[in-house]
């Protein structure tokens, strides 16, 4: 089988996950090594980002989560895309990392790459998420990892999850035939 062809640079956090996606795709890889990010390591993705657009693509945890803030800001949200793989997918022996997710999920995820939009206005509310179950329900967390999942944002909390619903430019078409795929799910499953 053929490896997708990815245009962008993908970040990573270290060594382990260059090699997990280099056998999903054809991409050029840069890592941050680590969570501190290293001077080395943020000169060499500021200067990528002049090259071409970065996909962030960072382990399902808090240290991943800071590590693609970080990267965010040092180069500006308009030069990057996000990436995100399940803790589901990328979790073995009770470590989360890319290092674990399988070539299929490293390409799904990022098939599923979200830009982050600018000055656009908010198409949710914490009122959508209250409507559909989203957020205060007993089921609110499975809910949002599996439409998080669907939608291509990952699993995060509801704040995060509406900001993401909000941020990635999420329709409102995509919104809809996410929750109606999970009612389906759980209606038959």
């Amino acid at each position: 089988m053929e490896k997708l062809k990815i245009n962008e640079i993908i970040v990573v956090e270290g060594k382990d996950d260059v090699s997990a996606v280099k056998k999903a795709v054809d991409a050029e890889i840069l890592m941050t090594n680590g969570y501190s990010l290293d001077k080395r390591a943020r000169d060499l993705i500021k200067a990528a980002s002049l090259r071409k657009k970065l996909i962030i693509l960072t382990d399902s945890d808090y240290a991943g989560e800071v590590i693609r803030k970080r990267v965010e800001k040092l180069v500006g949200s308009e030069n990057v895309a996000h990436a995100f793989l399940s803790r589901e997918v990328s979790t073995k022996d009770g470590d989360i990392g890319v290092e674990n997710a399988s070539p299929e999920s490293i390409t799904e995820a990022l098939s599923k790459v979200r830009f982050t939009k600018k000055d656009k206005e908010d198409i949710f509310t914490q009122k959508d998420m209250l409507y559909n179950d989203l957020v205060g329900g007993n089921n609110s967390s499975n809910k949002r990892d599996f439409v998080g999942k669907l939608l291509g944002v990952g699993y995060c909390n509801a704040k995060q999850f509406l900001s993401r619903l909000n941020t990635f430019d999420i329709t409102r078409e995509e919104f809809n035939d996410a929750l109606n795929k999970y009612e389906n799910e759980v209606s038959n499953g």
